[in-house]
């Protein structure tokens, strides 16, 4: 009863409608409006309604462009995988930069304001658990770049996931964390020769999450680069003069093949 309450609860606010989805064989897909301390928040739901009982639900938190394709591409895969997955929303009314300072600005501004960032975090998991497809006890989340390290951060604060997947990740040090505070299962994969990581906050990190959880691993992808998930990557690459942006498919494939194992092993718990 506590769980369908909370579902109208929440898709009260959601403001979706039956034209809002779209199938593609049981793939449905749906945007969604919520909302976070009087902000409205633009998400991007994916299940496969073929699909019986309930699955775990994956947040997935964009880049630091915005809620782009490339996030709502992943939720689709995730999908596709059975799972449930919502691209989330942490700038609000699903505003995108268009140029690399804008979207400096925009993460800067969310990490600056990190209370109401995990307000914007808090707000999607709720939206996500209450689906009628989640079971709403087995929730992870997966972030890219700006949103791999939102995904860490909420992780290191104790943030009730099961799992956490941050691909070309920045690598927060805060908040601070000691031993067993980190409830997820942690897997980074981030690329041997990503230019925006410093080495010395890298040894960090991994030493701080390795004593905060027994489950946690990083995977340095060998001759690999920032962004190698964003088929955009060189484009933008290109246009911004960003040399240390660069797709690379051998190393997409590898790292999503490894969050899908690490899922398999923490969900069949």
């Amino acid at each position: 009863m506590r769980t369908l309450l909370t579902f109208f609860l929440i898709f009260s606010f959601a403001a979706c409608s039956n034209s809002d989805v779209q199938t593609n064989g049981g793939i449905q897909t749906q945007e969604i409006e919520y909302s976070s301390g009087g902000t409205t928040l633009k998400g991007f739901l994916a299940y496969d309604d073929s699909i019986k009982g309930k699955r775990p639900g994956i947040l997935v938190v964009h880049e630091w462009w915005g809620h782009n394709e490339h996030a709502r591409d992943r939720a689709r895969k995730l999908a596709e995988l059975g799972y449930t997955a919502l691209a989330l929303d942490m700038y609000g009314d699903g505003k995108l930069a268009d140029h690399p300072k804008k979207a400096g600005e925009f993460m800067n501004a969310a990490f600056k304001d990190w209370e109401g960032s995990q307000a914007k975090f808090n707000a999607a998991k709720k939206l996500l658990q209450a689906h009628a497809t989640v079971d709403p006890e087995r929730i992870a989340a997966i972030g890219f770049c700006f949103g791999g390290a939102v995904s860490l951060r909420m992780a290191r604060g104790g943030a009730d996931l099961d799992a956490v997947v941050a691909f070309h990740s920045a690598l927060p040090l805060a908040p601070p964390v000691g031993p067993g505070q980190v409830k997820a299962a942690v897997l980074v994969l981030n690329g041997a020769d990503d230019g925006f990581l410093d080495p010395k906050t890298v040894a960090t990190f991994k030493e701080e999450m390795a004593a905060a959880t027994e489950d946690f691993q990083y995977v340095s992808l060998e001759g690999v680069k920032h962004s190698y998930t964003n088929k955009q990557a060189d484009e933008f690459s290109k246009k911004f003069n960003i040399p240390a942006l660069e797709y690379n498919k051998e190393a997409d494939e590898q790292a999503w093949a490894a969050m899908q194992d690490h899922f398999k092993r923490v969900f069949s718990k």
